[in-house]
């Protein structure tokens, strides 16, 4: 694992995708880092560029789904991520939702996007899908995709 932490294994993989986007990204003129949560993330154009392997087997995306309904994750796309397309029925019970507020997503303007870059990937299999776009965090977890489209991965053609 070439990663710039001292992270085992598993967590070194988790690392090693924000330091490959940032990586690539640097030379970018509209490109900018920001730390969040101990990851540097870019954001370019005004929108977060955050990846999130959403799978280990090769299904689509739109199965894709948060371990947790709380963290940096979910609040960065509740935050940042698209307007729900239906509304939420509010019943007046705020102060019963325990949700996790991390002061780095205060470094992000309110107008600042997220571009989540999806991707399924094993470690026999290599990365079997990627796509990018945007998506809102429902309350099974699931991301509930407004739009995504698919990106070619090296070596491989797009089907006709």
């Amino acid at each position: 694992m070439h990663t710039q932490t001292l992270e085992a294994y598993g967590h070194g993989l988790h690392a090693v995708q924000y330091e490959e986007l940032a990586t690539g990204l640097a030379d970018l003129a509209t490109a900018s880092p920001v730390r969040l949560q101990a990851r540097t993330v870019m954001v370019v154009a005004g929108q977060v560029l955050y990846p999130i392997r959403y799978a280990k087997t090769d299904v689509p995306v739109t199965v894709a789904r948060l371990r947790r309904a709380a963290g940096l994750r979910a609040e960065l796309i509740r935050r940042h991520g698209p307007e729900p397309m239906q509304g939420e029925l509010d019943l007046g019970l705020e102060e019963l939702r325990m949700q996790e507020i991390h002061s780095d997503l205060d470094q992000l303007g309110p107008e600042t996007g997220l571009i989540l870059l999806a991707y399924a990937c094993s470690m026999d299999r290599g990365v079997m899908r990627l796509e990018w776009g945007d998506a809102e965090l429902r309350n099974d977890r699931y991301l509930s995709w407004h739009h995504h489209q698919a990106l070619l991965l090296p070596g491989r053609r797009r089907s006709a």
